[in-house]
């Protein structure tokens, strides 16, 4: 077995392996570092973490569906749970509120008396589809407790931190900010072909040759082949069920009714995260129609 039979130089951050590759692992953690860095955006600084067990965290069947290998703490006993998600789940927002209460239980004082005083939490959500369709240029989303009235945050150190990448859309050229770049390297990391001149920082130095497919081990090959394996059939299978609801509209008939379902199945397209393009495609509506859902 060999990276022949690849197309792509660098490996898909959206798969199981590459997302472990990348942020999971000690030898990587400087990366980790990094992104949790442009994230908080200056509002603290996070120098070192550790790796701490996942095993209570998606270990069902049905979690697959998320990448969630990603469990540190930083040097103050701060608390990051890091997930990517391919594909939206229905309850999604409860699923990450219920994931969230394993930090926190876990730093209940056993044995002796405890003032329940608690170091913060951070759920980081990276999802592969969009969940709010208001404002294609809203995608980094950061919920606190707040006081509804003084809109005040009641509670700081409880935070989550979505990133709906299909709506980000900048260029090499429009990239400013480091979390500008670490958004630009997730959203096109596998259709790169080099290293883009505006990813000049060690650490992406760093990262391109982590994930670098052709200096994997045999092993690591088959087991990213196979992680890509899985994310792919999972496209094909919100690709199939969009073309059959393509299918079935027209055999209604064409008019305001099959227009309708189209603009629906392409609403509920879109909010997965699947391309305009092939949404188009799927759909036979325009990418000037899709973009307006």
């Amino acid at each position: 077995m060999g990276s022949e039979g690849l197309q792509e130089r660098y490996i898909n951050p959206y798969t199981d392996f590459g997302f472990k590759k990348l942020f999971g692992t000690d030898m990587n953690k400087d990366l980790l570092i990094s992104f949790l860095n442009a994230l908080l955006h200056g509002e603290q600084t996070v120098k070192d973490i550790t790796y701490l067990n996942t095993e209570h965290l998606g270990t069902l069947e049905i979690d697959r569906r998320a990448v969630f290998d990603v469990y540190c703490e930083n040097e103050q006993g701060e608390k990051f749970l890091v997930e990517m998600q391919k594909g939206e789940q229905q309850f999604f927002k409860d699923r990450s509120l219920f994931y969230s209460t394993f930090p926190i239980r876990e730093q209940a004082v056993k044995g002796r008396s405890w003032d329940y005083e608690l170091k913060a939490v951070y759920t980081i959500g990276i999802l592969n589809f969009v969940f709010d369709n208001k404002d294609d240029n809203y995608y980094h989303h950061e919920v606190k407790l707040l006081d509804t009235r003084t809109k005040e945050v009641f509670y700081n150190k409880l935070t989550f931190i979505y990133l709906e990448m299909p709506k980000f859309n900048k260029t090499e050229a429009e990239l400013e900010t480091m979390f500008d770049k670490w958004m630009f390297v997730l959203r096109n990391l596998s259709v790169l072909m080099e290293r883009p001149a505006a990813l000049q920082e060690r650490v992406f130095e760093r990262l391109f040759k982590s994930a670098e497919i052709a200096g994997f081990s045999k092993q690591e090959l088959f087991e990213y082949e196979d992680s890509l394996k899985v994310f792919r059939d999972w496209y094909s299978v919100v690709k199939t069920a969009a073309d059959k609801g393509f299918t079935e509209g027209f055999g209604e008939g064409f008019g305001e009714g099959e227009k309708k379902k189209q603009l629906e199945i392409a609403q509920n397209l879109k909010s997965l995260g699947i391309a305009i393009d092939v949404i188009a495609q799927s759909t036979h509506l325009s990418q000037e129609e899709i973009k307006k859902l």
